[in-house]
């Protein structure tokens, strides 16, 4: 039996975790049932693997190192894993399982989606610390190219690093995609047909980058009003975003800002169930993101046949994107380049479009929760051959200066 940690089960790790549970016996560990980031719907029904919560009432974020201690030891004790795979190094809950891990010499295998440029800055004295925690790892699970190679700069060696972390139910995305209507109400044309339309899913943060996607919109407009002068009758598409945040009100500001009401729709946060309908119905997704450890929202419109244009910013960037086959990477702060890009694929014939479409398709079918399955097998044999690592007296000062801190 394997533990498996999460701070809270989404439909994105059940996904992983039911594909996982094909594989090998798992228990599946989670911080609690809701938290304040994510307004996820409980997920009804059983996912096919036991599942453990240390906190049924209230986010596990708000609770002290000792009280999770405690819980996290009462089920690992209970379950005697022979491997613990933890989340990241920097959350209380991952912190708490290390310790556990370390004191019952119980290999831990961590899970990253780290990038060396998510944060702008990376002081040297925090890069250090990461070193002497990932010291506690006997194996890593990362989410693609770039992630692997953070990773080796902090210290693990290649041969114990795998792939596979950020997945997505692809045959969800993708049968739901395909049996929608693929019609947004509120994007009807004067005929009665669809406006094609950009699609963005993101929560409104500063890291999303929206006041520089609905700028580089203005530019697109403007570019494709300029060509219906000339009466070569390209129309541009309609930008619709679905998400929610603290910047909502900044986002009402910048559209009304440039009178771009009635171009611009925002459709709010949506539940996971709603997703497919709003892919079905768009052409292309956006994610402008300045930092984004991954982007699962590429893999949902992937999956969903979406040609994308993704911030090179974007950690899935690398391994996602192809230009010119199923899409397009940009400089998230360079807004004339994402109006280009917007403008060429207004420009396209449908049949281009379709061809990116079935490319992405093509490309996410090597990322899905298989994938996730197959990397976490290969880092558990790893961890199990490697074996628990024993901590320096240095490890263990830093590690409980970071648990009570």
């Amino acid at each position: 039996m394997i533990a498996v940690l999460f701070h809270r089960l989404g439909p994105y790790h059940q996904a992983r975790l039911r594909a996982a549970s094909a594989l090998m016996p798992l228990v599946a560990v989670q911080g609690c049932t809701m938290d304040r980031t994510y307004a996820w719907a409980h997920v009804e029904g059983d996912p096919g693997f036991p599942v453990e919560t240390l906190f049924d009432d209230g986010d596990s974020d708000d609770r002290g190192s000792g009280e999770i201690i405690t819980r996290i030891a009462s089920v690992l004790d209970r379950v005697q894993p022979k491997v613990v795979v933890i989340p990241g190094w920097s959350a209380n809950i991952a912190l708490c399982a290390l310790t556990w891990c370390r004191e019952n010499q119980v290999p831990a295998v961590v899970m990253s989606d780290s990038t060396a440029w998510d944060l702008e800055q990376r002081p040297w004295w925090r890069e250090t610390i990461k070193r002497r925690l990932l010291c506690g790892f006997s194996s890593a699970l990362v989410a693609g190219t770039p992630h692997a190679a953070y990773m080796r700069q902090l210290g693990m060696p290649e041969d114990r690093i795998f792939l596979g972390y950020d997945a997505v139910d692809n045959v969800y995305f993708e049968s739901r995609t395909s049996n929608s209507g693929g019609r947004n109400e509120n994007l009807i044309g004067a005929g009665g047909s669809p406006k094609r339309h950009f699609i963005v899913s993101a929560r409104f943060i500063p890291e999303k980058n929206l006041h520089s996607l609905i700028n580089a919109y203005q530019c697109y407009q403007d570019a494709c009003a300029t060509r219906r002068v000339k009466d070569e009758g390209l129309t541009a598409w309609d930008l619709v975003i679905i998400g929610d945040g603290p910047l909502r009100e900044s986002v009402l500001e910048d559209r009304s800002a440039l009178g771009l009401e009635e171009s611009i729709h925002l459709e709010g946060f949506r539940q996971y169930d709603e997703l497919p309908d709003f892919y079905a119905a768009a052409s292309c997704l956006i994610l402008p993101s300045i930092s984004e450890t991954w982007g699962l929202v590429v893999n949902e419109a992937m999956a969903s046949g979406l040609p994308v244009l993704v911030s090179n910013r974007c950690g899935c960037a690398q391994d996602l994107v192809q230009d010119g086959i199923n899409g397009y990477t940009f400089d998230p702060y360079d807004v004339e380049q994402l109006a280009q890009l917007m403008h060429r694929l207004t420009e396209a014939p449908k049949h281009r479009l379709s061809e990116m479409g079935d490319a992405s398709r093509a490309i996410i079918a090597d990322w899905g929760p298989e994938r996730f399955a197959s990397g976490l097998k290969q880092a558990l044999e790893c961890a199990l051959e490697v074996g628990p690592k024993r901590a320096s007296l240095l490890q263990r000062m830093i590690l409980k200066v970071l648990l009570w801190r």
